[in-house]
């Protein structure tokens, strides 16, 4: 039982992650704003959001630190890449 709510935990993180990943990759596509104060409004409260709840399930035992580590990583390469993205434009 422990197992399947780790792997749904997992599997909600990503998910969840995935939402942001997708908000990225649309900026990326159309860079048409780029520095759109509301998008990066959104894009911050996301990934604020998604660390609360990765260091949520990180303190429940439900996921691993460097798990939760890799999935902002992840994220944070991309918004990395946006905003280089947007300074070339």
């Amino acid at each position: 039982m422990v197992l399947d709510h780790k792997e749904r935990a997992n599997a909600l993180l990503k998910a969840d992650a995935d939402k942001i990943l997708k908000l990225i990759k649309v900026q990326m596509d159309n860079l048409t704003m780029p520095q759109c104060p509301l998008y990066e409004e959104v894009l911050d409260t996301q990934m604020f959001g998604l660390s609360r709840e990765i260091d949520f399930a990180v303190r429940l035992g439900l996921i691993e630190v460097k798990e939760g580590k890799a999935i902002l990583g992840e994220l944070e390469r991309e918004l990395s890449a946006l905003h280089e993205a947007s300074q070339r434009k």
